[in-house]
């Protein structure tokens, strides 16, 4: 006997994929993720190509994954989908110390950061 299937969260004509364990800090993966915001799926997929940050890779990996789950899970039409969101939180932070003077440590955070991007199908306008 299982669980009862939970209610889809989001709307009909969207898709979400995420990306867990990022070995990069949320603050250097938001500035990435801000500027796919709003664009359209193919701009921002090329967008992140050209960009030279090293946490580019990333997120369009993970946009690549909404556009393929949009297309292959809930049937939506690749060309109309926008990025409707692209939300960046903390994961895990590991802490190391580093040798100072005199016998002390000082305290180094290693950050890691999850990534939620969700794509919507727009309607055409006339």
């Amino acid at each position: 006997m299982g669980k009862p299937k939970q209610k889809r969260r989001l709307a009909e004509n969207e898709a979400m994929a995420q990306g867990l364990m990022l070995r990069v800090s949320p603050r250097k993966l938001d500035l990435v993720a801000g500027l796919i915001r709003g664009l359209p799926a193919g701009k921002a997929v090329t967008a992140l190509t050209f960009t030279r940050k090293r946490a580019a890779a990333t997120v369009k990996k993970v946009l690549e994954s909404a556009i393929a789950n949009a297309e292959n899970n809930h049937g939506l039409d690749v060309d109309r989908l926008v990025v409707a969101e692209a939300s960046v939180g903390k994961q895990l932070v590991m802490k190391r110390l580093h040798a100072r003077a005199r016998g002390r440590a000082g305290r180094i955070l290693k950050y890691w950061s999850r990534l939620r991007i969700v794509v919507r199908q727009v309607e055409e306008a006339a």
